[in-house]
């Protein structure tokens, strides 16, 4: 992944029109690197989405011992895609317990996401989240 949250927020802050936010967020899921044909299963899959996604995980030792989790995922529909993207680069990179502290309806209101996404689409981003925070609260449980 190579756009920040921070690039992500100063974008939308910049870009008045619903309609370029939706372009933006299209530009920035296809900067994402496709997952290989094997990591597209039934196990990675998330449930809850309309769109297929798929999420995978990665666990790794951070400072003093504590995990650090990284994400990949891609999603069959364009803006969903867009919306993995803004996930990852949220959770991406940082500690199991950041990601459980994170106030995730914070980031989503200065996106002004709720107000613009349709239901089925709040729903599949608030699975994306739950698996995330799932997996975070099993690395927690696993040190």
């Amino acid at each position: 992944m190579t756009t920040s949250l921070s690039e992500i927020l100063e974008t939308f802050d910049f870009l008045d029109d619903w309609e370029d936010r939706y372009k933006y967020l299209i530009d920035i899921g296809r900067e994402m690197p496709p997952l290989s044909e094997a990591e597209r299963t039934e196990q990675t899959k998330v449930r809850g989405c309309v769109s297929q996604v798929w999420l995978i995980t990665n666990v790794g030792p951070g400072p003093d011992g504590v995990p650090v989790l990284t994400f990949r995922g891609e999603s069959d529909a364009l803006i969903v895609q867009g919306l993995v993207a803004i996930v990852t680069a949220l959770y991406s990179g940082r500690t199991a317990q950041e990601i459980l502290d994170t106030d995730v309806d914070a980031v989503f209101a200065k996106l002004d996401l709720k107000e613009h996404l349709t239901p089925q689409r709040s729903n599949g981003l608030k699975s994306m989240v739950g698996r995330i925070r799932s997996d975070a609260e099993a690395a927690l449980a696993a040190a």
